[in-house]
């Protein structure tokens, strides 16, 4: 079915270049492209203008920050690895704002530090992490890869690709139990696992899928497929690139998004709560997203093609999101170019605060080990 789904879409492609239609995929674009202008149409949320600002704000936040860390990054204020979410803010907006914070749960990866500002931890903190500093919210042992919030119901970001997802599998497991085992009616908390392509190749993946799916677990997992993993293309490393459909083999509901537009990924993600809440299970939800840096800043990013990174910035997500609000009637230019300062402000403001900030004293170096009175 997925080749003939591929051989499908590379004739619409293939009709659409010989048009003329400016729609048309350029093979240099990538398979990973033909598949995002091949998407089935999918329901969007439908949201008012003050959810637009709100969603808008976010993914600026996100984009803002993770620009101002690489520039810390390059300067010498910033160690260690550091692997930026930019261009794939829809996917961390879209799930997240779709949720109850503070009541759900959320699990991440390494490239965690959006998903932390989406869940609600002070961009302060975040920062602080990042210089380790003792005001982070991993109190400065973290750093870029293990930020964690139990205020905020963050899990954690993770260094190693799969580690988060058993994680989110036992938060999803809590909720279930407290409400089938310990009468708690009220337990209905919903859990969302983030991880990229890559990771749907390793084994907690599949063991967590059929888990979750024996105990209809109320869990999002929520494939960030940006197609290049590390530096690996995802359609030369599994035998069916079509992750979505793979939720069908474990008798669980699976969904194709386009990652880059985040109402698309709002919808689906409203869809798939809803269908957790009410004990129906977990849904697999793959957004096809791309990241508009390298792997790691401390990545050259010269496997990709010149044509490919050029489709995707034309699909900037913030963008879009921007240039429907105006079109809705919802804000104007000079609204956006507003929340913009704004974000800039807070952006400048958590660097100054973390450059500031205490180092985490030495007494306290085998602290936060082992479980305390």
């Amino acid at each position: 079915m997925t080749q003939e789904l591929t051989a499908a879409r590379a004739a619409a492609a293939a009709s659409n270049a010989a048009a003329g239609s400016q729609s048309a995929v350029p093979a240099e674009a990538g398979s990973h492209a033909l598949r995002h202008q091949g998407l089935y149409p999918s329901e969007p949320a439908t949201i008012s203008a003050d959810e637009g600002l709100m969603l808008y704000r976010d993914m600026t936040l996100g984009r803002r920050f993770e620009d101002k860390c690489a520039e810390m990054y390059y300067r010498g204020k910033m160690f260690g690895f550091v692997h930026l979410y930019n261009g794939q803010e829809a996917v961390s907006t879209g799930v997240i704002k779709a949720m109850k914070l503070q009541h759900d749960w959320f699990c991440s990866t390494y490239r965690d530090h959006v998903h932390a500002l989406s869940c609600g931890v002070p961009a302060r903190e975040v920062m602080s992490e990042l210089f380790g500093k003792a005001t982070g919210c991993s109190k400065g042992r973290g750093g870029s890869m293990h930020l964690f919030s139990k205020e905020h119901h963050l899990l954690g970001g993770y260094a190693f690709i799969g580690e988060g997802i058993p994680v989110a599998l036992g938060a999803a497991f809590t909720s279930r139990y407290k409400r089938d085992a310990l009468g708690q009616a009220d337990s209905d908390a919903v859990t969302a696992a983030f991880f990229g392509d890559g990771t749907c190749n390793v084994g907690q993946f599949y063991e967590c899928l059929n888990m979750a799916s024996l105990w209809k677990l109320p869990i999002l997992f929520v494939v960030e497929n940006n197609r290049w993993a590390i530096g690996m293309d995802h359609n030369r490393a599994t035998s069916d690139p079509e992750i979505w459909r793979k939720a069908a083999a474990f008798d669980m509901a699976g969904e194709e998004v386009d990652g880059m537009d985040v109402l698309a990924v709002r919808g689906a993600a409203q869809r798939a709560v809803e269908r957790a809440r009410a004990g129906e299970g977990p849904t697999l939800l793959e957004c096809l997203t791309y990241r508009f840096r390298g792997h790691s800043l401390a990545d050259p990013d010269e496997l990709r093609a010149a044509e490919e990174k050029e489709f995707w910035a034309k699909r900037d997500p913030i963008k879009q999101l921007g240039a429907r609000l105006i079109a809705d009637g919802h804000a104007r230019e000079a609204d956006l170019k507003e929340i913009g300062k704004e974000i800039d402000a807070v952006v400048a403001d958590c660097v100054e605060f973390a450059l500031a900030a205490p180092e985490p004293d030495s007494s306290e170096l085998t602290r936060y080990i082992w479980a305390e009175d």
